[in-house]
């Protein structure tokens, strides 16, 4: 069965007159986002961890808490937990706990980060960015067996048969990986028997085909049972493709042009943007059949089940953004289960 979700950054949003929201308001916004993407229909809602002043969701399981008072069919979750930076026990008891708040629709993604902020405020060494993603997504694997834990590394302290509580409403959190592209994580997630959330911002999606089928072979040789493969993917819905590209467009521009100033890479170009907002591009932007179509397209030739839309952009006007949520529920994903069907 497809399932299809929105995934946030929490990107802080423009008021009518072009203004700034506040962080405050920018997460009260994000709250009443949530709320929409449940009343629309959405199976899944999910917030990034970020640090930076615009993207400033830092507690992002605060958030879900919030939203999980005011919803009852929605599984929320994180996309993604910025697991190294973080303690795995103290991941586990928050999700564990917003999954007794939301009567066990937590969900988890778990990820290295791509945005290494949370690194220094924390005081870990990137030098240690491998290790220390190995050994904190090995602890997490035993927290959710929900039994006392032994486990012993070098990034924390040990746990000598420790029981970690409380335990979650469902038994067992579903929790997945964030891939972005490597092999090796891939084999990781199917060893540990996750689930697969490919998170494709760039370039054409079907290079991403070979990762789905290398993780259900590594489940197999695993012996571990069959699990959804996901995609993570930006984009932007409105009534024609002209007003998508035209609403979403100068906050892409701006917002990757930011991003590539801090990492080293070229900037965007709209003949670019263009070309992922085709048909073989990982940007879904146009018209709720244009998204759709692509989707399910997508969903094919990855052999996934699950696609989450990472809606927003910094600055878009919130107005837009809602737009987008409800066109998302009430149009693309009803289309997109009926060109999924077998």
């Amino acid at each position: 069965m497809v399932t299809l979700g929105l995934d946030t950054f929490g990107d802080v949003t423009d008021d009518a007159e072009g203004h700034s929201l506040s962080h405050g308001e920018t997460i009260r916004k994000l709250v009443e986002e949530g709320v929409l993407a449940d009343q629309v229909g959405l199976d899944h809602f999910a917030i990034g961890e970020h640090h930076t002043d615009w993207m400033p969701l830092s507690a992002a399981d605060v958030v879900l808490g919030a939203i999980a008072a005011r919803t009852s069919r929605i599984r929320l979750g994180s996309g993604v937990t910025v697991i190294s930076s973080d303690d795995p026990v103290r991941v586990y008891q928050r999700y564990a706990t917003l999954d007794a708040l939301s009567h066990g629709r937590a969900e988890i993604i778990l990820g290295r980060g791509s945005s290494t902020e949370s690194f220094p405020l924390f005081g870990y060494d990137l030098a240690d960015y491998d290790l220390l993603f190995e050994e904190k997504v090995n602890l997490f694997a035993e927290l959710l067996k929900e039994k006392p834990v032994h486990w012993s590394g070098r990034t924390r302290a040990s746990l000598d048969g420790l029981s970690v509580y409380p335990h979650s409403e469902s038994g067992a959190i579903p929790t997945w990986i964030g891939v972005g592209g490597s092999p090796e994580s891939v084999i990781r997630t199917a060893r540990y028997g996750f689930s697969l959330m490919l998170a494709i911002i760039g370039g054409p999606t079907a290079r991403f085909a070979p990762f789905s089928a290398l993780f259900r072979e590594a489940l197999d040789r695993f012996g571990q049972p069959e699990r959804p493969v996901g995609v993570h993917s930006p984009g932007h819905v409105a009534a024609t493709d002209e007003q998508a590209v035209a609403e979403f467009w100068p906050y892409y521009e701006r917002t990757i042009r930011k991003v590539a100033a801090q990492r080293g890479f070229r900037a965007p170009t709209f003949e670019q943007f263009r070309h992922d907002a085709g048909p073989d591009g990982a940007l879904y932007v146009g018209s709720p059949e244009t998204v759709a179509r692509k989707i399910a397209d997508t969903l094919r030739t990855l052999n996934a089940s699950r696609f989450d839309l990472k809606y927003g952009m910094h600055g878009m006007p919130h107005a837009s953004v809602m737009a987008c949520i409800e066109l998302f529920g009430t149009e693309v994903a009803p289309l997109v289960r009926d060109m999924t069907v077998s």
